[in-house]
């Protein structure tokens, strides 16, 4: 990234890439955000409707397979398929490091390690905290704060907060 803001041309390319690198919702459109409705859509059906399947590949290999489980090729359609919904995303919001790390946490602490329960949760909260986020960096002061830096600020903390607290016990997905 560095190599990229170095030849950019400081009037009209550094600011955009520095607009992606920082994260914003200011400029999503909802000519952006029906462009990308297709893959994200797509990619969050498949991913709600083999969400069971994740509780299978939480097991070891060999017993996700005497299951029913064929684990390698199952770790590749949710792999692609979340990669799908992150990137077009990105594409049009920029990265807004930290929800992706937190909310998962945050998810499996209040609904249980159960991705029935966790994975729609995680898409709810990490929504939630997005948006609250940007109204935040919105409305705190009179310029607007980017995004990424706001919720990385926010994260951070949380995160801390959640790894020095001991987790209630939540059982162990299938095995559990």
């Amino acid at each position: 990234m560095g190599i990229l803001k170095y030849v950019a041309d400081p009037l009209t390319q550094l600011p955009e890439l520095v607009f992606w690198m920082l994260g914003a919702l200011w400029s999503v459109t909802w000519t952006k955000a029906l462009s990308i409705l297709p893959v994200t859509a797509a990619a969050l059906v498949l991913l709600l409707l083999l969400r069971w399947r994740l509780n299978l590949l939480a097991l070891d290999d060999a017993t996700a397979f005497s299951l029913g489980a064929a684990p390698a090729r199952e770790r590749m359609v949710l792999l692609v398929a979340a990669v799908a919904a992150v990137s077009v995303v990105v594409s049009i919001s920029g990265i807004v490091g930290w929800i992706g790390l937190i909310v998962p946490h945050l998810a499996r602490r209040l609904l249980g390690a159960d991705a029935q329960g966790s994975l729609p949760g995680a898409l709810l909260i990490g929504g939630a905290f997005a948006v609250f986020c940007d109204t935040l960096a919105r409305t705190m002061l009179p310029g607007e704060i980017p995004l990424g830096i706001l919720v990385s600020l926010i994260g951070a903390s949380v995160f801390i907060v959640l790894m020095l607290v001991q987790p209630r016990s939540l059982g162990h997905g299938a095995a559990g």
